[in-house]
């Protein structure tokens, strides 16, 4: 299933950001157990008001889920999400230019 065009940018704008890629791309290692809060926090290093802004972010573009287990907040990285976005990266890829440039010339 192809994404719109509107959710990728989102959705690659917010990984354009230096922390947030590193807290993605922490979540993708950890993969489907995802990693507690205060661990993301410890690894990289940054104030908790911080990564939690970040984390919202990367939550809005959904490539990140949260579950409360028990005081620990668990971060998940959304692979549909991840394997969403690539398909639309890699959907024309190699069709060449020549079927855009015959789009061009017939409108």
């Amino acid at each position: 299933m192809t994404i719109p065009h509107e959710t990728a940018v989102k959705r690659l704008a917010e990984l354009g950001h230096s922390t947030r890629l590193a807290v993605f791309r922490l979540l993708i290692k950890a993969g489907h157990p995802g990693m507690a809060v205060g661990d993301l926090q410890r690894m990289l290093a940054v104030p908790g008001s911080t990564l939690s802004h970040h984390i919202s972010r990367l939550m809005a573009a959904g490539l990140v889920s949260q579950e409360r287990q028990g005081r620990v907040l668990i971060c998940r990285a959304e692979f549909d999400a991840l394997k969403q976005l690539i398909d639309f990266l890699n959907e024309e890829c190699c069709v060449g230019v020549d079927s855009i440039l015959t789009q061009i010339e017939v409108e």
